[in-house]
């Protein structure tokens, strides 16, 4: 789960940092979105090297999906159908490790995998289009996040996905064996904390710079 995990977070790194080119206009955004389907030319056919990464991608959250289902029946098993109460103690009675990323995680993660869904149909697939369908990248960004309930949306997923990052960082870091020590830990939250926010960050700033004005 822990690796799966990471190679989703790289993902999204990058997938922030394309979305980041729409700042650079039309032309640029919609070259940008073009030359991935090149990617790997001529040794790979068009469209190639972006069919592999979306197998991978998919594998991924297969992986981070069922590793869940099985880790979440484990534990239900090791604790009687109690879930966390073995962690309980008198200071934290609802459970020692829990915070609120942690305690909701496992649904914080169905949130993130509909709004994927959803992401793609309107922003890939063209499926759904509001704001206007359009075969531009770009414009379909622009119409789309021209609509303050769909930029809204869009912040609801976002939080539950800074909340799913925050502690899942946290937790593959100590899954891969970096939680060490008191000052490893108190490190690992740090890196959690900040990678979790420049993910959410970069990825609202380009549909609030649409939605006053500040693109399009």
């Amino acid at each position: 789960m822990a690796i799966s995990g990471l190679v989703l977070i790289l993902f999204l790194l990058a997938h922030m940092y394309g979305n980041l080119k729409v700042f650079e206009g039309q032309d640029a955004f919609d070259s940008y979105s073009h030359h991935l389907r090149e990617l790997g030319e001529p040794i790979l056919p068009y469209g190639g090297a972006l069919w592999i990464i979306r197998v991978v991608l998919l594998a991924a959250i297969v992986v981070h999906a069922v590793s869940a289902i099985i880790l979440w029946r484990r534990a239900r098993r090791a604790t009687g159908g109690k879930g966390g109460a073995r962690y309980a103690s008198s200071k934290a009675p609802r459970g020692a490790q829990r915070s609120y990323a942690s305690f909701t995680l496992r649904w914080g993660g169905v949130t993130i995998a509909l709004f994927v869904i959803y992401h793609l149909l309107h922003l890939t697939t063209n499926t759904i289009a509001p704001g206007g369908a359009s075969d531009s990248p770009y414009e379909r960004v622009v119409n789309g996040f021209s609509i303050w309930w769909v930029v809204l949306s869009y912040t609801i997923a976002l939080i539950a996905l800074a909340f799913h990052l925050r502690h899942g960082i946290w937790a593959a870091m100590a899954t891969l064996g970096a939680n060490t020590s008191p000052k490893r830990r108190k490190n690992l939250n740090i890196v959690a904390v900040v990678v979790a926010a420049v993910i959410v960050v970069g990825f609202l700033i380009p549909p609030y710079a649409v939605l006053l004005g500040l693109v399009g």
